[in-house]
């Protein structure tokens, strides 16, 4: 999952005497520290002081500690508290249950529960499907993690993953009108995690997989697709190929050069760039060359220890070139990182093609400074909220998802992968596209709807649709 990076805010309530303080002072100590002030609010007065609440923006946590001891050396200030923003958002978590329907009388009391709720649950038992219609099933994702690859901060475990999966839930209510809900699994045994969620599938219209490690995540997803009847989507996998795939589209007409001619470097060959190499493919490209700590994926070498490189190599890399990453860079079109930072140097970009194309998604830091890349690449993409042309997953997963249960697809196929990065990508209109916008914003209304709605005729033509939704989705 794509992170969004920025300054930390911070609430210092601080009590002020009238006559000793100025802003000036205060706004001069956050500045000193490469802060900015938010803003500063008064709270109430106590005789000769004012409580104030001064909301500044910091580069990172270590700065607070400073400007909290800076501020209590001014004279007139008392610190009373200190809150770091990004916590108060999520006390006592950031989702709830609402009821959608009120009990208010006996009667409603009688067919809400029992004796009413019997007859639902024979017409269930009787008609199975008609769980899709009668339960939260219709519109229900279960967000499962093990937290065995949290963000890029790593194996971190079942609880620390819950305010990621909850963040998540929000994102597909918020932008989608999806319920989803956290499951954080305390196990990473592969087994034990298939059959978890086989168990509490019929309660879910879907599934939507989430930070778990490679290669576990490429068998849990295999498997469960097999024995589940609802679709199973990893989004590190291929919410991420997904809006690769969108970006590179726009970017391919950016440069003036055939989509399906474009010779494509992939750095990092694990869950993400694996899902893109085969997605990419899907759509035409056939130059790929994959690149791992291991160097260039080639055929006739083993790696007994990611045993699916070998059918990797079996379809990418046609020249079976190898050597260094600049080796393997040279003339190429394009390069996608998902992989490490600081991997690059301006030299390996200009070995490059003419009008390259850069999607830089480490985070935080992208394979080289996207500063650096535009000097050498026409087009640069990143996984980073403060530079253009953001590639983040919650431009794929709401509307894919919308898309499923409305038609309540079995499965996701590959061709509904590429309707959403074809959908996606129509959404930047042709006055609109340019180097520094080839995917649209994350808070681009027509995101959802659009992408939603192809989807929805892809799993109609792919025959894994069970239902036609209305024409307006």
């Amino acid at each position: 999952m794509s992170a969004l990076h920025s300054g930390i805010q911070y609430i210092l309530r601080l009590s002020l005497k009238r006559d000793m303080v100025s802003f000036s002072q205060l706004a001069k100590a956050v500045d000193q520290l490469g802060g900015d002030v938010i803003a500063l609010d008064l709270v109430r007065t106590e005789g000769d002081s004012t409580v104030r609440d001064l909301t500044v923006e910091l580069p990172n946590a270590e700065k607070a500690g400073e400007l909290q001891a800076t501020l209590a050396e001014i004279d007139g200030v008392h610190i009373e508290n200190l809150s770091d923003r990004t916590f108060l958002m999520h006390l006592g978590g950031k989702i709830e249950i609402q009821p959608r329907v009120q009990i208010k009388t006996r009667t409603d009391l009688a067919q809400i529960y029992t004796p009413g709720v019997a007859r639902v649950v024979e017409a269930i038992a009787a008609d199975p499907s008609k769980a899709f219609q009668l339960t939260v099933k219709r519109n229900m994702v279960a967000i499962v993690s093990d937290g065995s690859a949290i963000l890029g901060l790593g194996n971190l475990g079942a609880k620390a993953a819950l305010p990621v999966m909850e963040g998540k839930a929000v994102l597909f209510k918020a932008l989608a009108d999806v319920d989803a809900f956290p499951i954080c699994l305390d196990t990473q045994d592969l087994d034990a995690i298939v059959e978890t969620v086989e168990r509490i599938a019929p309660v879910f219209g879907g599934i939507n997989l989430e930070d778990i490690a490679a290669p576990r995540c490429f068998e849990i997803e295999q498997r469960l697709s097999q024995r589940l009847e609802i679709p199973v989507f990893h989004d590190d996998q291929h919410g991420t190929a997904v809006v690769i795939l969108a970006g590179l589209i726009n970017a391919a007409k950016v440069v003036d050069k055939p989509l399906e001619s474009l010779r494509v470097v992939i750095c990092g060959v694990g869950a993400a760039g694996t899902a893109t190499t085969h997605l990419l493919r899907h759509r035409g490209i056939r130059h790929i060359i994959g690149y791992d700590r291991e160097g260039a994926i080639v055929r006739g070498k083993r790696y007994p220890n990611r045993p699916g490189w070998e059918e990797y190599a079996r379809i990418t890399n046609p020249e079976n070139r190898s050597g260094s990453l600049r080796d393997v860079l040279t003339g190429a079109d394009v390069f996608i990182g998902v992989s490490t930072g600081n991997l690059l140097t301006r030299e390996d970009l200009a070995s490059m093609a003419p009008r390259a194309i850069t999607f830089l998604m480490a985070n935080p830091e992208p394979e080289i400074s996207p500063e650096i890349a535009e000097t050498c690449a026409a087009v640069v993409a990143t996984g980073r909220s403060d530079y253009p042309n953001q590639i983040n997953n919650v431009l794929c997963f709401p509307g894919l998802f919308r898309g499923v249960l409305n038609c309540r697809a079995r499965v996701i196929t590959l061709g509904m992968k590429v309707a959403a990065a074809e959908a996606l990508a129509s959404v930047v209109r042709p006055e609109e596209l340019g180097p520094e916008y080839i995917i649209p914003g994350v808070f681009n209304r027509m995101v959802v709807e659009t992408v939603a709605a192809h989807v929805v005729r892809a799993a109609e033509a792919d025959g894994v649709a069970r239902r036609a939704p209305p024409t307006v989705i």
